[in-house]
C-alpha cells in the first residue's frame, strides 16, 4: 500500500512539473497568457491533434528525444504548446549540472545569436546608418587597410551575411579543439585583426563556409556606425519594442567585446518573440519594427550549402523537405546543442526548442525529428 501511495505521489508531482495531467486529459487547456503581446489557445483550436503532441511530451520526459529544456509550438499566431523540462545544461561551456528550466530562464542560443546580428544589421540600414549590403567591409575598419588587398577588396557587407566572405575558417571540428577558428578568434588578443589577417581561399560570394568571425565583423560595424555595442543597440531598438526586459550576452574572456556569434541568452517566450517577428513581416503588435523588405531578403537563399538542396541566406537557413508529399520550406535559426527557431510560412508554423546537446552532431532524434514529429499532428489534409 506504502508503495502504491509513493507512486501516486510521484506521478502527480511529475504532472504538476511537465503538465502531463494538463495534455493527457484534454486539448482544451493552454499555455499561460501573461499578457505579452503572445496570443495562446489550444492545439485542437488550430487543428492539431493532441494526442499527438502528448505522445512527444511523453518521449522527451522519457529521453527518447534527448536532454530537450523546452519546447513552444506557435501555429495561427497562438501559441498552443510550451513546455519545461530538467536536464543538464551550460552557459557558454561552463558546465551548470542538471536545471529545472522553467519559463523565466535564460538559456543559451549559441549561433541563434547570428540571426540577432543580421537583424541589427537590418535595422541600422532601415535608420540610415549603413547603406546597404554592398558596403565594402575595409569601409569600416581603414585601420587594418593593409589587408585591404587582391581578393580582399571585393569583400563587402553581404559576403558576411551569407558566409561567403572567402576567408580561410575551420569551425569544422569541435568547438573544444584549439584548431577551431572561432576558440582561436575568441583567445586572440585582437580578434578583428585575427579575423581580417586570414588569408583567401576564394573570392567573395562564390563559397560558403560556416564563419562566426564574419558575425562578430558585423557586430562591430554597428559599433561604429551606431556608437552602441552590439547588445545595446539590440536592446534598445529590438528587444524593448519585443517587450524582451532580460537577457545576458557573454563577453569574450576578460574584455567587454560581446560574443556576436554565439553569446546571447535568451528566455524560451522572448526567443518565440523573435521567430514571432519574424514570420509576420517584421512587425510585432503592429508596429513594424524591421523592414519587411529585410526579412524576405533575409529569408532568400543566398547560396546554396554544399552537398545539399538547402541553402543560406542572412545568417539564416533554409530547409527544404517533403511531407505527406507536399514539398515544404522551413527557415531555421540554428544555435549549437539543438537551439533551434523553425519557421514555416506556409503552414503559419513557429517552433522555438532549446536543449543541452551541446558539441554533439550525430542525435538521431533531435530537434528535427521533434519537428517532423509536430508535423504529423496535423491532418493530411492541413499540410500545405
Amino acid at each position: 500500500m506504502l508503495k502504491k501511495i509513493i507512486l501516486w505521489v510521484l506521478f502527480c508531482l511529475l504532472s504538476c512539473h511537465f503538465g502531463i495531467g494538463q495534455t493527457t486529459t484534454s486539448s482544451a487547456v493552454k499555455p499561460r497568457d501573461l499578457k505579452d503581446g503572445i496570443t495562446t489557445a489550444t492545439l485542437s483550436e488550430v487543428g492539431m491533434d493532441a494526442a499527438v503532441v502528448n505522445e512527444l511530451t511523453s518521449q522527451i520526459i522519457t529521453g527518447y528525444y534527448p536532454n530537450i529544456h523546452s519546447l513552444l509550438i506557435h501555429k495561427g499566431n497562438k501559441l498552443v504548446y510550451e513546455k519545461y523540462f530538467p536536464g543538464k545544461d551550460q552557459i557558454w561551456g561552463n558546465d551548470l549540472g542538471v536545471i529545472e528550466h522553467d519559463l523565466n530562464d535564460l538559456h543559451d542560443i549559441r549561433s541563434i545569436s547570428k540571426s540577432v546580428v543580421s537583424a541589427c544589421i537590418g535595422i541600422a540600414i532601415a535608420q540610415g546608418k549603413i547603406k546597404g549590403v554592398d558596403e565594402k567591409v575595409f569601409d569600416f575598419f581603414k585601420e587594418y587597410a593593409r589587408y585591404d588587398i587582391g581578393m580582399m577588396k571585393e569583400l563587402r557587407l553581404k559576403h558576411l551575411l551569407t558566409m561567403t566572405s572567402g576567408l580561410k575558417w575551420n569551425e569544422e571540428v569541435s568547438y573544444d579543439d584549439p584548431e577551431n577558428s572561432e576558440i582561436q578568434m575568441t583567445r586572440s588578443a585582437d580578434p578583428i585583426d585575427f579575423i581580417l589577417s586570414r588569408p583567401m581561399t576564394s573570392p567573395p560570394g562564390q563559397q560558403w563556409k560556416y564563419n562566426g568571425g564574419t558575425t562578430q565583423l558585423l557586430s562591430v560595424i554597428i559599433e561604429r556606425v551606431t556608437g552602441k555595442k552590439v547588445d545595446a543597440f539590440a536592446k534598445e531598438y529590438l528587444f524593448k519594442p519585443l517587450g524582451i526586459t532580460t537577457f545576458e550576452w557573454v563577453r569574450f574572456p576578460g574584455t567587454d567585446n560581446p560574443a556576436a556569434a554565439s553569446g546571447l541568452r535568451l528566455r524560451s517566450r522572448d526567443l518565440l518573440k523573435f521567430g514571432i517577428l519574424y514570420h509576420y513581416k517584421g512587425k510585432w503588435n503592429g508596429k513594424q519594427i524591421i523592414a519587411q523588405e529585410w526579412i524576405a531578403q533575409s529569408f532568400q537563399t543566398r547560396v546554396n550549402l554544399p552537398g545539399s538542396n538547402d541553402g543560406y541566406g542572412y545568417q539564416f537557413w533554409i530547409f527544404s523537405d517533403t511531407l505527406q508529399k507536399q514539398p515544404i520550406k522551413i527557415v531555421a535559426a540554428v544555435g549549437n546543442g539543438d537551439q533551434r527557431i523553425y519557421l514555416d510560412e506556409k503552414n503559419d508554423l513557429l517552433v522555438v526548442v532549446t536543449a543541452g546537446n551541446y558539441n554533439i552532431w550525430d542525435i538521431k532524434n533531435n530537434s528535427s525529428a521533434i519537428l517532423r514529429r509536430i508535423y504529423d499532428s496535423f491532418s493530411v489534409s492541413n499540410i500545405k
